[in-house]
């Protein structure tokens, strides 16, 4: 195989091994992507039929709650992503190790605190009214809840894994851990139709639980393998790798803590707002769109490390060209998102059935969401492995801000309904449109100054 990808290269003019590393792992990740895609596509209408509409409405708003709380890794795994990168360019496997060690122990203390609290104030909260359903599941949610966030706290820590491969330049493991995960649970959904009756509770349960045993044996396959000198050690826990994570993370923090809320309040603002059940077609035409951007993350996401290998070895003239190769698919998704909206009323269809109805005009603004989210992406991605995220850490809080009530005026004073919600994230996100270019080409030009080159 390894043969074969050379005897390419060479054919295509591929001379540069950052590029032939990227190369391979595109490809790599675009069978498990690929794979993941259809899964997720499968999964939608299966879990429709194992759930009610309102149930799945409940799911879809649950899981974007818990993704509120994402942010509590404060940002260690892209401090660690970059740091490690770093170190390992220069060959200090001791402070690779510790940058390891303290990020491991420091988001497990967190996730165990974290988690602690969550049990105490869960006592008190009636999730019912947190997500406007009917009153008879407040029992069921009250167990739910405590065990699915438990897991995702697991989750937390254990993800790491797959920073600390990406940091390696073995881009596609994120892919794979994905693929692995969608097509297990896509399995033991099928199962569950097969053998049980509806229930929320088994069904997020296993849901949770899945992913975690994915990354567990991940990891203790890979701290006995590939980073068996990397495995977490609790003498290497020291405040000042800590100090170095956080202090590129703590800005990773505020721009990843920001996206949480401009990008998973939706769907608590659409339940509150109107019923879960609106929660469904929003969500359903949301996925269908995001086809575009999982492809270009196949191609884009691999470039983070080689970025940051580039503009740290001040190989600029690589990153350009790299930047005009991405340029070019950006171009044709752009398409794709064109034609996917043309024929969104017999997707939906041929993919759902009749079960939700989505209107063309929330297909539209939602394929605008997307043209705008895929033009801007190249140019976060090398502004985050250049680690010059100031910027953009002071654009998504105004944006995440601003988000919210914006939402609430258009969808409720403005009468647009759940349309209103995602035209919000639109206006929120034209910022970003306009600085980051900006950024990137002071950054590659050299001519970056104040807070352009923080």
């Amino acid at each position: 195989m390894k043969k074969k990808l050379h005897q390419l290269y060479d054919k295509v003019g591929i001379k540069s091994e950052r590029t032939k590393n990227i190369t391979k792992h595109v490809l790599l990740s675009s069978i498990y992507k690929g794979g993941s895609i259809v899964s997720g596509f499968l999964l939608v209408p299966l879990t429709m039929s194992y759930l009610d509409t309102e149930n799945y409405g409940i799911w879809l708003t649950l899981s974007s709650f818990i993704a509120w709380f994402s942010f509590f890794d404060i940002g260690l795994g892209n401090g660690l992503r970059n740091k490690f990168a770093e170190a390992k360019a220069t060959g200090n496997m001791t402070l690779v190790q510790g940058y390891v060690s303290t990020a491991y122990f420091t988001i497990g203390l967190v996730s165990l605190c974290l988690f602690l609290v969550f049990v105490g104030v869960n006592f008190f909260l009636d999730w019912t009214k947190v997500f406007n359903s009917t009153s008879n599941l407040q029992n069921e949610l009250s167990i739910l809840m405590p065990i699915v966030f438990g897991f995702f706290c697991l989750q937390l820590v254990m993800k790491l894994i797959t920073s600390i491969y990406a940091a390696d330049q073995h881009h596609s493991m994120q892919g794979r851990v994905i693929f692995f995960t969608q097509v297990g649970s896509l399995i033991l959904i099928w199962i569950l139709t097969k053998t049980s009756e509806s229930s929320l509770m088994l069904f997020g349960t296993i849901f949770s639980a899945f992913p975690v045993l994915i990354l567990l044996i991940l990891n203790l396959f890979s701290f006995n393998n590939r980073f068996k000198a990397f495995k977490p050690t609790y003498s290497l826990f020291k405040k000042k790798y800590l100090k170095d994570i956080f202090g590129l993370g703590f800005t990773f923090f505020i721009v990843q803590a920001s996206g949480i809320i401009l990008y998973s309040t939706d769907n608590l603002i659409i339940s509150n707002l109107f019923s879960p059940t609106e929660v469904v077609p929003y969500n359903v035409a949301f996925k269908y769109f995001s086809i575009s951007a999982m492809v270009l993350s196949i191609i884009a996401v691999p470039f983070w490390s080689s970025f940051t290998d580039a503009f740290h070895k001040n190989d600029f003239q690589w990153i350009k060209k790299s930047m005009k190769s991405l340029s070019k698919i950006v171009v044709f998704l752009l398409i794709l998102i064109l034609f996917m909206l043309l024929i969104s009323s017999y997707a939906y269809k041929f993919w759902i059935n009749d079960k939700v109805i989505i209107p063309f005009s929330l297909s539209l603004l939602m394929s605008i969401f997307f043209l705008l989210s895929i033009i801007v992406t190249p140019f976060t991605i090398f502004l985050n492995c250049s680690g010059k995220v100031k910027m953009q850490a002071l654009q998504s809080v105004f944006s995440a801000l601003l988000n919210i009530p914006l939402s609430i005026y258009f969808a409720k004073e403005l009468s647009f309904g759940v349309n209103g919600v995602i035209l919000a994230t639109i206006i929120c996100f034209i910022p970003s449109l306009i600085l980051a270019p900006v950024q990137y080409y002071k950054l590659i030009n050299q001519k970056a100054n104040g807070i352009w080159n923080k």
